[in-house]
């Protein structure tokens, strides 16, 4: 019998020999994997485009006021992200003035898109503030802050992991056209072990 023959038989029919199949899902695994763990994380942006009016709604003596947020946010990442919902909470000279309520949704990886934020701004705390509410107005500028955390899930494949953002928001706007003058946010998140 040649060596040849030799080999043949000693792998017999219950071991296995080389399979393409498997060496290629095998590179695919180790590529997303290399990939995913050579990515770092990177922080979405969240910019806020409009304010818009909705209604006022009287509680005597003032007037508290609906308006819609519209905000471009962007997921910079390669693996689509899962968010639960949440509360944006809204100041004004260091007093809050309201909330925007942010639902449940997602997002795919590397894009951008546009959600709408419903919020109710207190016409009770402005009277609060009403001088430098009123100096606002007649200087045409009025600055907001928001705070906001978010948590979700990013998934890649068979990876699936948790984090939360923290999103702190500084705004100008016209207090009479509720037009966006100017704006700085920030955002940090955080990867979760558990």
């Amino acid at each position: 019998m040649s060596s040849s023959d030799n080999s043949v038989s000693k792998r017999g029919k219950g071991s296995r020999g080389w399979s393409w199949s498997s060496a290629l899902v095998g590179a695919a695994a180790a590529t997303a994997t290399a990939a995913l763990f050579s990515s770092k994380p990177r922080d979405p942006t969240f910019h806020l485009i409009s304010i818009d009016l909705t209604s006022f709604n009287f509680n005597f003596p003032v007037l508290d006021a609906d308006v819609i947020l519209t905000v471009h946010v962007t997921n910079p990442n390669i693996a689509a992200i899962q968010y639960s919902p949440t509360e944006m909470s809204i100041f004004y000279a260091g007093s809050f003035l309201g909330s925007a309520r942010v639902e449940a949704g997602s997002q795919p990886p590397r894009s951008c898109q546009m959600i709408r934020l419903p919020a109710r701004l207190s016409g009770l705390e402005l009277a609060h503030h009403a001088k430098s509410f009123l100096a606002d107005v007649a200087r045409r500028e009025m600055v907001l802050d928001a705070a906001v955390d978010i948590e979700g899930a990013a998934k890649l494949l068979w990876w699936d992991h948790r984090f939360k953002v923290h999103v702190d928001s500084h705004v100008t706007v016209d207090p009479i056209f509720l037009d966006v003058i100017d704006q700085e946010n920030q955002s940090h998140m955080e990867l979760l072990l558990a």
